[in-house]
């Protein structure tokens, strides 16, 4: 088995160009490192440049080729910039995972209308207008990775109704793309993760008792690793091993969306 140092993955992405929306931090970089230690060429996308070059560090150090490109997902010219940027440096785009959002928090009654319209507009607004800058290349063999949520079919969304609705929405974008893009030999699936965050650590911190709630909920009881779990199924969903799976959700979530 070859492996890349510090991965440990086979590399069954060998020379495949990803695009990771939102991967200077949390799941999005999970994913971004678990699709370099399996040999993917990553471009890493986010706000805040300090984050985003410090996943393409690690990832570089690890021995895989990255891109980080600074892009707000919620302004068109830089989805733009962001495609042509990486096809330039690598020639096409083969994975693309679509993991930042802004998260609306808030009852309906109390939530901002511009927290509900950064919602949408960084949520499912801007994973199709990414899939669709992306679909030319990703003709013939692509695959795209959207990250949802539970709290899409979950029954109990108290505070969280307008990011469910996002979430949803992004499920909903995800089975068209895959009935409308099959043809074309692009695979679009959706993962639901839950995974050890820095925004969920620090939850924990700050209400201990609350995450023992969250703990309690998960039938695993425990939180996942957003690389060698949450990335680890994103490497599967993207290599040839899913190759008949297209229109699927996922859940990465020790059994809460479902089981419990």
């Amino acid at each position: 088995m070859t492996t890349l140092a510090g991965g440990g993955q086979e590399r069954v992405l060998a020379g495949k160009v990803a695009i990771v929306t939102g991967s200077g931090q949390g799941v999005g970089q999970g994913i971004a490192l678990a699709l370099a230690g399996a040999g993917a060429h990553v471009v890493v996308c986010g706000r805040t440049e300090a984050t985003i070059d410090a996943t393409r560090t690690e990832i570089e150090a690890r021995g895989a080729r990255a891109l980080a490109v600074r892009c707000d997902v919620m302004v068109p010219d830089d989805l733009d910039r962001l495609v042509a940027r990486t096809v330039e440096a690598f020639g096409t785009v083969d994975i693309l995972v679509n993991s930042a959002m802004v998260v609306p928090a808030g009852t309906l009654l109390e939530i901002s209308e511009e927290a509900v319209a950064a919602g949408w507009e960084s949520g499912p607004l801007a994973a199709l207008r990414l899939m669709r800058l992306c679909h030319p290349y990703l003709r013939g063999g692509g695959t795209v990775i959207n990250v949802s949520s539970s709290a899409s079919v979950n029954p109990s969304t108290h505070s969280r109704g307008v990011y469910a609705a996002t979430k949803a929405a992004l499920n909903a974008l995800s089975r068209g793309a895959a009935n409308e893009w099959g043809p074309d030999g692009i695979r679009v699936n959706t993962i639901f993760p839950l995974a050890s965050t820095p925004a969920l650590r620090r939850f924990a911190a700050e209400e201990p008792d609350a995450m023992a709630d969250v703990i309690a909920g998960i039938p695993l009881r425990r939180l996942g690793d957003q690389e060698t779990d949450i990335g680890a199924a994103a490497v599967f969903l993207a290599s040839p091993a899913s190759s008949y799976i297209t229109g699927a959700i996922l859940p990465v979530d020790g059994g809460a969306a479902y089981v419990r």
